[in-house]
């Protein structure tokens, strides 16, 4: 019976892709001397959030994932990212071997708005991985294996190389997924104002608002004063 591990020893974004993708450098090592013939290997990656500090910036626009502060010790716990698969080729002994992670950046998603927040430092993940392996023995004959349920590896992802993937597909920018009904409207907003930007719309919504906002505060403050 083969006998699998595995360890993240680098990750680098992928300059050829046409999505966004890091190629995390997976080794593996077959400690029994058995030859492997191919490995079906399946990945789930997850974020552990628990395990780096953060800054007050940061713990501000991580409200929406994690409530306020003082519920973290309750909230801030492990969570899913991603799933990866792929065939690896036949070795002895270790090799190594870039494991492909398809990245979102749909605000939506609770990874790509977790990562966002991040102004720098690392990104703990943990690799859970199960599958098939493939090996031949001395006699020639090939043994089919799972995989053990609890075989796993942890790796600290820069946030500088998630930001330099992509950067290099949005420069700048990001994603909001909404209804088609508020996208119409949205049109509408902008064509009627004669805004040629969705950027200049969406700053012209928020001046609006934040001129309402300014408007509620000294009318309050004015009952405050009549009150007195």
């Amino acid at each position: 019976m083969s006998s699998l591990s595995f360890e993240i020893v680098g990750a680098e974004p992928d300059k050829y892709a046409a999505t966004p993708i890091i190629n995390f450098k997976l080794r593996i090592t077959e400690a029994s001397g058995a030859e492997v013939h191919s490995v079906s290997l399946r990945a789930q990656i997850r974020i552990e959030p628990q395990r780096r500090r953060y800054t007050h910036a940061e713990e501000e626009r991580l409200l929406a994932l994690f409530g306020e502060t003082p519920q973290w010790g309750q909230t801030l716990r492990p969570f899913l990212w991603s799933h990866a698969q792929m065939m690896v080729p036949g070795f002895t002994g270790t090799t190594e071997i870039d494991l492909p992670v398809n990245f979102s950046y749909d605000f939506e998603v609770a990874g790509a708005k977790y990562m966002h927040s991040l102004e720098d430092g690392e990104i703990p993940l943990i690799l859970l991985f199960n599958g098939t392996t493939f090996a031949r023995t001395e006699t020639g004959t090939l043994n089919v294996d799972p995989i053990a349920w609890n075989v796993e590896s942890t790796y600290r992802l820069p946030v500088a190389t998630w930001r330099q993937m992509m950067d290099g597909f949005f420069p700048g920018c990001g994603w909001i997924r909404m209804r088609r009904d508020t996208l119409d409207a949205l049109e509408r907003y902008k064509t009627l104002g004669g805004y040629t930007t969705w950027e200049s719309a969406f700053e012209s919504l928020l001046k609006h608002a934040d001129a309402a906002e300014g408007a509620d505060v000294v009318a309050a403050e004015i009952d405050v004063e009549d009150a007195v």
